[in-house]
């Protein structure tokens, strides 16, 4: 299939659909093509205009519990190096590809199967290469725990590769599962529209860009028939920035929206390609097809849809509606996520569960944890990179409608509707009160990022040493009650009582005080198996 700027390079998938991790090259593209049947040709053409990505990698928890190493100098990830094999066990190959290998894996300790994408290292040629990917494992973490994006566990690194946990998808390629049946019925195409169209506004509410949607960049989770669709690729995507225009041609040839073509876009692109993906579940072939890449181009730049062919006639006025709604060519015209998602004829496909959001998730498990956990995360909130929280700064902005730099009970409950929640209101106000650390009724920009920052930033040893010094005044290794008061009085929390039960709780030699051991078993528990939420 044409593709501008993927990363792949003719990876070999097995019958899971998992492709050896590709990244930093152009992917080789095919062009042959049949009218009546869409599906992968075999001629492959390189175009020279490409800009590429790299795999996800999210950082992992380690286990140890002394303060922790300096990264070494050649890290990628930015953390000490760790042998993926104290965690997991490598087993079969699942796929292969230019660079890297991807394989089932077994966690040690609970026995629980996942895929692993082992990347070479000595393919990321430049800082570029190895920015992007950094770039990538922020987008995942971001996005992490929405219900049709895939799970990443985690990321270890070692002097050869970066391996990279994730779920277990073993339903295959979308795009296989469109080739074997040729179109589905209204209703399924209904449900799997509704599933992609709630990546894309994930990701625009987050504040990214995909830049590659394409049925070969979703997993089923399983074979059954109605297994849930998993986003499993970022590797073009990027942080969308205030008034900036984009110009990079990237994505793939009969997906990419026109004004990519003509260098000057935004996240509109995403609706265009998943508005292709819809035309090709309802029908079976591409709306834009051609011999060639330029031949595609051009058809996408005249924008003509052909809905008189079979099996145009007998698809309903309204799923043809949708599909010219989100092939508008005017981007500013076009249909958005949100408008998507209540377009009658998805709304008619049949009523899903709605999108429990990562935020939602992640601030009801926040509401659980005693106080000294809070604050602690508060203190690695302040301490993290503009680059690690850029999607959740504008997550906090969306919902700060007054510009005020809090938000407000009214606020959290429009914002958490906005993301698809079905929240009472006595449950809104349960998370307001679990977020709002310091008690004064509203939730400031540092509350909400440590309300919702993802897990594997609390689990990095550097930010619990760095959280734990801040207790530990005097640098003795303990944390003491007198210390304990001090930074709970600091940040106006916590009165005598308070103090007591919590040392009580994280105390587990009953010496009176906390340790750096005691503080990162505290940090590290009751999320054992939520690792998708934090």
């Amino acid at each position: 299939m044409g593709c501008c700027g993927s990363k792949e390079n003719a990876p070999t998938p097995d019958v899971n659909g998992y492709r050896g991790p590709a990244t930093g090259y152009p992917r080789q593209t095919n062009q042959q093509q049949q009218p009546n049947q869409f599906h992968q040709s075999q001629q492959k053409v390189t175009l020279p205009q490409i800009q590429t990505q790299t795999p996800p990698t999210r950082p992992q928890q380690t286990q140890q519990q002394t303060p922790p190493t300096r990264p070494v100098p050649d890290s990628i990830l930015g953390k000490p190096f760790e042998d993926i094999k104290q965690h997991y066990t490598l087993g079969k190959e699942l796929g292969r590809g230019q660079f890297g290998v991807t394989y089932l894996c077994t966690e040690n300790s609970t026995g629980h199967t996942y895929a692993c994408k082992s990347i070479l290292k000595r393919k990321l040629v430049n800082k570029n290469d190895k920015e992007d990917m950094k770039r990538e494992v922020h987008i995942m973490q971001d996005l992490s725990g929405q219900p049709n994006i895939v799970e990443f566990r985690g990321a270890y690194e070692d002097r050869q590769s970066v391996h990279l946990v994730m779920e277990l998808c073993a339903g295959g390629e979308l795009f296989d599962r469109i080739i074997a049946k040729g179109h589905y019925s209204e209703r399924d195409a209904a449900k799997i529209c509704r599933e992609i169209v709630n990546v894309v506004h994930a990701c625009h509410f987050m504040g990214v860009m995909h830049r590659d949607l394409k049925p070969e960049n979703f997993l089923l989770s399983s074979k059954a028939e109605g297994a849930k669709l998993k986003a499993t690729d970022f590797g073009l995507s990027v942080y969308i920035e205030e008034g900036k225009v984009y110009r990079d041609i990237v994505g793939s040839a009969y997906y990419v929206a026109p004004e990519v073509l003509r260098r000057s876009y935004g996240k509109e692109i995403d609706i265009w390609s998943a508005g292709v993906i819809l035309y090709i579940l309802l029908s079976g072939v591409p709306p834009f097809w051609a011999e060639n890449e330029k031949g595609i181009f051009d058809a996408i730049l005249q924008g003509d849809i052909d809905f008189e062919s079979d099996p145009w006639p007998s698809i309903s006025n309204s799923a043809k509606d949708l599909v010219r709604r989100m092939l508008t060519q005017d981007p500013k015209k076009r249909i958005t996520s949100a408008q998507v998602l209540e377009h009658p004829w998805i709304k008619e496909g049949g009523a899903d569960k709605p999108l429990d959001s990562a935020v939602l998730s992640r601030m009801k498990q926040f509401r659980a944890m005693n106080k000294l956990k809070k604050l602690a995360l508060k203190v690695i909130a302040e301490n993290l990179s503009e680059e690690e929280i850029k999607g959740l700064k504008t997550m906090f902005t969306n919902m700060d409608t007054d510009k005020s730099g809090t938000i407000t009970y009214e606020e959290l409950k429009t914002g958490l509707a906005r993301l698809g929640s079905k929240l009472s209101e006595v449950e809104v106000k349960q998370l307001m009160e679990a977020a709002d650390v310091d008690g004064n009724g509203s939730i400031d920009y540092i509350e909400f990022i440590s309300a919702t920052m993802h897990r594997y930033k609390l689990e990095r040893d550097e930010h619990l040493y760095k959280a734990f010094q801040y207790f530990d005044k005097d640098s003795s290794g303990f944390i003491t009650r007198d210390e304990l008061e001090s930074a709970m009085k600091e940040y106006g929390m916590g009165d005598e009582a308070t103090i007591k039960d919590i040392i009580a709780e994280v105390d587990a030699d009953n010496d009176g005080r906390i340790n750096y051991e005691e503080f990162c078993a505290m940090m590290r528990s009751g999320t054992q198996h939520a690792g998708k939420l934090f």
